[in-house]
């Protein structure tokens, strides 16, 4: 984890126990961490018999063999354990990277006596550097034998670039049992959209069918995950998996028939919302949160796309950076996202109060509500295009010196 707290950061949250989960740490030595900084950087959790899992994965085409790996075995919809390694993504290792994580499966297998595609791998750092086979497998026997630990320092575990543990949690009321869901999360830079970004793990003790949590994953990814982005780039590991135990005793949900069925998917969405916004304020070198809120467009899915083109535009973000309301930029990022937009018909606002109207500036615009607001850390932007009823929110952060400064001195 980073010394620089994000000013955004949030306090980790209590989050209970989940029956059937058990988190321990490890030093596997992946990364020569600063002096003074050295740290775990393995994540074991072992899942009871049981447990079934649902994940979405990135569709960035150089993926890491984790992630290959991890989308065949999704398939069969069990788990038994996670391993996380933090600090070296092993992506872009050929042959090399797909041993090292078959090696790590059978290591784990092996010790819990199932098959091996029930032990889920996942990597996160610098890419282009094969995990060390001899680190990770001592790394695992330590984890084995170490204590189990609490969920923040699981969180602090995963973290590279993190400048803070990020958890998240919920519960629901199912066929009159109460479900415990629990999240943690890591991601700061090469955060886009592009499925999921990061990694991301959720845990309950509800009892699910796996197609029927895959289907409220995907359906929260949507609208949580798919509508943050920090710099537009779009990670070659970045998977959220989602496991459930069935601790909690109740019926298992199967589809949205299903008593608690509703609840349930809430709960999932707001832990995935939670978890998605805390990654979008530990965004590398951020100083402000953003909402951009599109309405007026001819569909959701349009409204997220002309919303991201405005959140990842650099002139729109070193803006907010500098509390400069220049809202022109706004009116360029619309324009070039692509989609349905008529310049006569849009308006644009912030914090509330709006700047442009139908496609020019009102005549008795004050600019003095909009500056206070733009001093602030939370910062939104509104756009309204005028077309239609589809909606969406996109959250993102401001572009400052300190992205710049992070990211050159990444390998150093």
């Amino acid at each position: 984890m980073s010394e620089a707290r994000s000013p955004l950061a949030r306090p980790f949250p209590a989050m209970s126990a989940i029956g059937g989960v058990t988190l321990r740490v490890a030093r596997a030595g992946y990364k020569d961490w600063a002096k003074g900084q050295e740290r775990c950087d393995l994540t074991y959790v072992e899942l009871a018999e049981g447990t079934v899992v649902a994940g979405v994965f990135t569709r960035n085409v150089c993926c890491s063999s984790e992630v290959d790996l991890g989308r065949e075995a999704i398939k069969q919809g069990k788990a038994r354990a996670l391993v996380v390694n933090a600090g070296n993504s092993n992506a872009f290792t050929g042959y090399r990277g797909r041993e090292a994580v078959e090696a790590i499966m059978a290591q784990v297998s092996a010790h819990l006596a199932c098959a091996a595609d029930q032990v889920f791998v996942n990597s996160t750092g610098v890419i282009g550097v094969p995990l060390p086979m001899d680190k990770a497998k001592a790394g695992i026997e330590a984890a084995l034998l170490a204590a189990p630990c609490g969920w923040e320092d699981a969180a602090n575990t995963i973290g590279t670039t993190d400048t803070f543990a990020k958890g998240a949690t919920a519960t629901a009321v199912v066929g009159g049992k109460t479900v415990t869901l629990t999240a943690i999360i890591k991601g700061s830079g090469m955060i886009a959209p592009d499925m999921a970004t990061m990694l991301g793990y959720i845990f309950t003790d509800c009892a699910i069918a796996p197609a029927f949590l895959q289907q409220l994953l995907s359906a929260a990814n949507a609208s949580t995950f798919n509508c943050i982005t920090v710099d537009s780039d779009t990670s070659t590991s970045d998977t959220v998996l989602a496991f459930a135990t069935g601790a909690a005793g109740n019926a298992p949900l199967t589809g949205m028939d299903s008593p608690g069925a509703d609840a349930f998917a809430a709960a999932l969405h707001d832990v995935c919302r939670q978890m998605a916004q805390l990654v979008v304020r530990d965004g590398e070198g951020a100083q402000k949160f953003i909402a951009v809120s599109v309405t007026g467009a001819v569909s959701d899915d349009s409204a997220r796309r002309v919303g991201l083109a405005i959140a990842n535009s650099p002139l729109v973000k070193t803006a907010i950076a500098g509390e400069d309301a220049n809202w022109g930029r706004v009116v360029m990022a619309v324009g070039k996202a692509g989609e349905p937009a008529d310049r006569d018909k849009l308006s644009i606002g912030f914090g509330g109060t709006w700047a442009a109207r139908d496609g020019q500036p009102l005549a008795d615009y004050d600019e003095t509500p909009v500056t206070a607001h733009l001093k602030g850390q939370d910062i939104s932007i509104e756009v309204d295009l005028g077309l239609g009823t589809g909606r969406a929110t996109v959250w993102t952060c401001d572009l400052t010196h300190g992205y710049i400064s992070i990211n050159a001195d990444y390998r150093s």
